[in-house]
C-alpha cells in the first residue's frame, strides 16, 4: 500500500525545491570532475534568482557515472542506489515542500531520475524533472567546456583541452553501451573542446535557463489538488 502524500508543512504551501542532480566524474583532462553538478547548481541558482517561490536545495554530486569506469577521479554509486536516494530525498522533500524539481545535468542519470520520478507521482507527489539539452558534443566537448569557462574559468585548463571522439552520438552508442566511454576514446572527450570560449558558454547558459523557465512555467501551470 503506498504511503499517502503528507501535507505541506505551513510557511512555504507553495514554494518550488529545486535539487540539482550532477555527477562526479572525468570530464576530459581540462575540465573539473564537478562539471555536471556546477552546471545543475548553476541553472536552480539561475531559476531562483528569478522566481521568489524557488528554493535550492543542497546538491547531490554523485550518480550514475559507471560508463566513465576506469578514468581516474570517477566515483559512481550506480543506477539503483541513485534511484533510492532520490525516492528517499523526494519522500523527504515534500513534507515541506509542495513541488520539488530534480534538475539532473548528468545524462547517465536519467534513467534513474525517471524511475524515480514515476515512484513519487504514484505516491501522488508533485514532483517534476528537468535536463538541460544542447546540439552539439555530448561530454566534455565544446558545449559543456564553454559553460564552465562562464560559470568557473579558473577551473577550465584551456591548455590541456585536446579533440575527442567526434563521431555523432548515435554512432558511438553501441561502443558505449558495450565498452563504456574509454571503448571509444582513451581522453574521456567525446568532441572536440578546443576554441570554446566563455561568450558561447555564457549564450548557451540563457538557453538553457529559458528552457528551465518554461518547464517550470508549464508544470506549475497545473494545480494540484
Amino acid at each position: 500500500m503506498l504511503p499517502p502524500r503528507p501535507p505541506p508543512q505551513p510557511g512555504a504551501p507553495a514554494a518550488i525545491l529545486a535539487a540539482p542532480l550532477g555527477a562526479t566524474e572525468q570530464h576530459g583532462p581540462h575540465l573539473p570532475l564537478t562539471t555536471d553538478t556546477d552546471i545543475a547548481t548553476a541553472l536552480c541558482d539561475r531559476l531562483a534568482d528569478e522566481r521568489p517561490d524557488v528554493l535550492v536545495a543542497p546538491a547531490v554530486p554523485y550518480g550514475s557515472s559507471g560508463e566513465h569506469a576506469g578514468f581516474a577521479g570517477t566515483l559512481s554509486i550506480g543506477q539503483a542506489a541513485t534511484e533510492l536516494l532520490l525516492i528517499e530525498l523526494g519522500r523527504s522533500a515534500c513534507e515541506t515542500f509542495r513541488r520539488l524539481l530534480f534538475v539532473s545535468a548528468h545524462g547517465g542519470n536519467a534513467a534513474s531520475v525517471t524511475r524515480a520520478v514515476a515512484t513519487l507521482r504514484t505516491e501522488s507527489r508533485d514532483v517534476s524533472m528537468f535536463e538541460p539539452r544542447w546540439q552539439g558534443d555530448p561530454h566534455a566537448g565544446r558545449p559543456e567546456t564553454a559553460l564552465q569557462l562562464a560559470l568557473r574559468p579558473e577551473a577550465v585548463q584551456m591548455e590541456k583541452a585536446v579533440p575527442g571522439d567526434s563521431r555523432p552520438l548515435g554512432e558511438l552508442l553501441p561502443v558505449l553501451r558495450k565498452g563504456g566511454v574509454r571503448a571509444v576514446t582513451d581522453t574521456g572527450i567525446l568532441g572536440d573542446p578546443t576554441g570554446a570560449t566563455a561568450e558561447e558558454g555564457r549564450d548557451l547558459l540563457d538557453v538553457l535557463t529559458a528552457q528551465l523557465r518554461a518547464h517550470v512555467r508549464d508544470w506549475t501551470s497545473v494545480v494540484t489538488p
